[in-house]
């Protein structure tokens, strides 16, 4: 059960979160029936609407659940969920990329080699023999 919400989740989040992300869209929804539909989870309703609610799904995408819309039990493939992202994201987080994010990350570790210029120097003479031995 563990590993069908599990694999839900990651399907919410690969097919619904981060394409609204990179829209920058302040709301989305997620129908249960697609999902169900779009895994092949026939009579998994129940799981799919509890995956899609629960904290973890949330959390993990810093998300709110504005709206739910469906019969009151809450377990149908026509149960609608609308999403608002948690945080806002600023133009500069829109933009970065992990590369971006890692720039400086090592700054403190190569001063103790006086730089990074000097370190590559330093690893660029150990790797090649000396032109004296040859």
């Amino acid at each position: 059960m563990a590993r069908t919400a599990d694999n839900i989740r990651a399907y919410g989040r690969e097919k619904y979160v981060v394409p609204a992300r990179k829209r920058q869209l302040e709301k989305f929804s997620i129908r249960a029936g697609d999902v169900v539909r779009d895994l092949k989870l026939l009579g998994r309703v129940p799981a799919v609407c509890s995956a899609l609610k629960s904290r973890a799904f949330l959390e993990q995408n810093r998300l709110r659940i504005v709206e739910r819309t469906g019969p009151s039990s809450g377990q149908s493939t026509t149960v609608i969920y609308t999403y608002e992202f948690v945080d806002a994201l600023d133009s500069s987080q829109a933009n970065s990329d992990p590369w971006t994010e890692l720039r400086g990350a090592l700054k403190s570790v190569f001063a103790g080699f006086g730089g990074g210029e000097a370190y590559l120097r330093g690893e660029r003479e150990s790797f090649f023999p000396d032109k004296e031995n040859s």
